[in-house]
């Protein structure tokens, strides 16, 4: 099996199904439960808080440990907006945020917000003079990913939280499922208030997250409750996936620190042998993400590809995983300009540390495979 969709989901380390696995079994107790078992599953709760923060270099009170993505960005974006609206209700977002920003934004249009969604180019980046002249008195929130989960562009997130500095009431969020161990993000240097991360996108469990909410950020819970996760996510904390997204993201880090290049080679060596294939466009930007490179086989749909390759053990995707089971164009290659043809036929393929260069080998021959039989079908 050659497996490139890791930007769907990765495939959960051993070690990290192992502390989860044990955690559950000797860490059972209520961590609000006062009894000896309950301080003891607090205690280890509270570790895996301060590994988080340590890991991520910021506080450990602002760390919220969530389901994942998707969680974690309703929790910011409303949050935001129903806690500051009085102040004012425009929120600013991009043409190519993932279905769970995209989607909170909007719904908070049938309370009276306005949502100013902006363009990006053509390789998908969205320009910092773009943000800056959508900012009005009334504008609460700026949500912009730090990675295309799609194309893998890389948007300039320090350059816009450096414009909002100059907006000491405006708060900004980043989505940074998709560039977590992959892509470096300074949270502090980028003034960013509220960062969303996903334990399954980094070979951690399914069903854990982190949210990041700077300490002087007040939202308004999603969740009421028992007061949880500083009265922001109520409910009985799951501290097996706690630690094991704590276990999770040390990992991952220290993958980052030391198999950078490794994921840079293996893309780079896709992107030389993609360019010169005949009937292949690629839609990624060459200096985006090192993990993600997009194309479209135009004329072939991507669903007959996809199975096609996976007849051959090797599975890859199209769009993103949430929206993928919806027909017609990408959503993302629309906006970034191009052609209907290419964006009803974009391909992504999502690389971890753990593919290998035979497998990018492979690869290769086995798409020039797939399309040459799909053209000798139709003759």
């Amino acid at each position: 099996m050659i497996y490139l969709d890791n930007s769907a989901t990765t495939i959960p380390d051993p070690s990290v199904i192992e502390s989860f696995q044990k955690t559950t079994e000797k860490f059972f107790a209520n961590p609000s439960s006062i009894h000896q078992l309950g301080g003891a599953t607090e205690k280890l709760l509270h570790a895996a808080k301060q590994q988080a923060a340590s890991l991520l270099q910021v506080e450990p009170n602002e760390i919220i440990f969530t389901s994942g993505g998707t969680e974690g960005n309703n929790i910011a974006i409303k949050g935001i907006a129903l806690e500051h609206q009085n102040r004012g209700k425009h929120i600013i977002t991009t043409a190519t945020e993932h279905p769970s920003v995209d989607e909170a934004c909007h719904s908070l249009e049938s309370l009276g917000f306005e949502v100013t969604v902006l363009p990006v180019d053509e390789e998908g980046r969205v320009h910092v003079n773009d943000v800056k002249e959508a900012i009005r008195n009334d504008t609460i929130l700026v949500s912009v990913m730090h990675v295309n989960n799609e194309l893998g562009t890389i948007q300039p997130i320090e350059e816009i939280g450096k414009l909002l500095s100059n907006y000491p009431k405006l708060y900004f969020h980043v989505d940074a499922v998709q560039s977590l161990g992959k892509v470096p993000l300074d949270i502090q240097r980028s003034r960013i208030d509220l960062c969303s991360f996903s334990g399954h996108k980094i070979h951690g469990l399914k069903g854990t997250g982190i949210l990041y909410v700077n300490k002087q950020t007040s939202l308004f819970p999603l969740f009421h409750g028992g007061g949880q996760e500083n009265g922001l996510r109520s409910g009985t904390e799951n501290v097996a996936g706690a630690v094991s997204m704590g276990r999770a993201l040390r990992l991952i880090k220290e993958k980052q620190q030391n198999e950078t290049s490794h994921l840079q080679l293996m893309h780079d060596f896709l992107w030389e042998k993609l360019e010169n294939m005949d009937g292949v466009q690629i839609n990624s930007p060459k200096n985006g993400a090192p993990h993600i490179l997009n194309l479209s086989v135009p004329r072939i749909k991507p669903e007959v590809m996809i199975h096609m390759l996976g007849e051959k053990g090797i599975y890859i995707s199209t769009k993103s995983a949430c929206s993928s089971k919806e027909k017609d164009e990408s959503k993302v290659l629309a906006a970034c300009g191009l052609p209907r043809e290419i964006a009803v036929s974009g391909l992504r393929i999502s690389l971890s540390y753990n593919n290998t260069q035979e497998e990018m080998e492979r690869f290769v021959v086995s798409l020039e495979e797939a399309i040459h039989e799909f053209k000798e079908v139709l003759r």
